[in-house]
């Protein structure tokens, strides 16, 4: 309780006064909901006519619409072990629990509900969508104590199970190293019904190998052991050109998707990313 008291402090904080704003100007409802009818005026578009209602009282009535306000945020966490991993100031995990509760936050502030799917190479669990800073304090619960033995990825299973559990259109952060391979197709499905932003955290180590001679280490999606010569150039490149490749299909896939994408590194300010893609986005608009 100590630790989701001291992210709720911090994320908090940081939703009131730097976010919650920028959360409201970019993310707007989308849909119109019929609120009432009244007597027709010099003016109206005759398509809002209310026929039925117009026959029963002898004169014309129109429909009146307003914008549906409320919003469906959902997270789609990335909780396969390649998450834990961390070289400079913490874990690609810890970085992923603190954007979603900076996320969450900025929602119930905005009167939105939040619901969040974990996911390995399988679904691990899904929490519904609700309201409220109870609820958003049992997701932080969650993600600080959430374990799974699931050493994989399999985004394209996530997004499929997006697609069947939210008929409603909702704003889908999907979390992750994105250390997968083809989910292109199922993140265009995903953001034709959805308006999914790719949040891809990245650790310093990931990009190069340092020479410190023969090492053991152990491949955090598949598991395996090995030994690496670290003070062979070739290893090292080949090392660099994975992390260059993973980073490259996550972008061309997104690129290809029309989804939004943010790229953040463990040692990095979250709030400088976040800040620059909502700007960015409301730009667009």
């Amino acid at each position: 309780m100590k630790k989701v008291r001291k992210i709720e402090i911090k994320t908090r904080g940081l939703s009131n006064h730097i976010f919650s704003g920028e959360y409201h100007t970019v993310f707007k409802g989308r849909g119109m909901s019929f609120s009432e009818v009244r007597e027709y005026q010099f003016g109206d578009d005759i398509r809002s006519i209310d026929w039925n209602v117009t026959a029963r009282f002898g004169h014309p009535f129109v429909k009146v619409f307003e914008e549906e306000r409320e919003l469906t945020v959902m997270l789609l966490v990335d909780v396969s072990q390649s998450a834990f991993f961390g070289t400079v100031k913490q874990f690609k995990n810890d970085m992923i629990t603190e954007l979603c509760a900076v996320l969450s936050f900025s929602a119930i502030t905005n009167n939105d509900k939040v619901g969040i799917i974990f996911f390995s190479d399988k679904i691990e669990k899904f929490i519904p969508p609700k309201k409220g800073r109870t609820h958003i304090l049992r997701i932080i619960r969650e993600l600080l104590d959430f374990n799974t033995e699931k050493q994989g990825t399999n985004i394209s299973e996530a997004l499929r199970y997006l697609n069947n559990v939210m008929k409603k259109r909702s704003i889908t952060f999907l979390l992750s190293d994105f250390i997968d391979r083809n989910f292109k197709d199922a993140l265009s499905i995903a953001n034709k019904r959805h308006d999914v932003v790719g949040i891809r955290i990245y650790d310093k180590g990931e990009t190069m190998l340092p020479n410190i001679g023969l090492v053991r280490v152990r491949d955090a999606e598949s598991g395996k052991m090995l030994w690496l010569d670290t003070a062979s150039k070739s290893v090292r490149d080949a090392y660099a050109k994975q992390y260059r490749d993973n980073y490259e299909n996550f972008r061309n896939a997104f690129l290809k998707s029309g989804a939004d994408q943010i790229s953040i590194r463990t040692d990095e300010s979250y709030v400088n990313a976040l800040l620059r893609f909502f700007r960015k986005r409301e730009a667009r608009r």
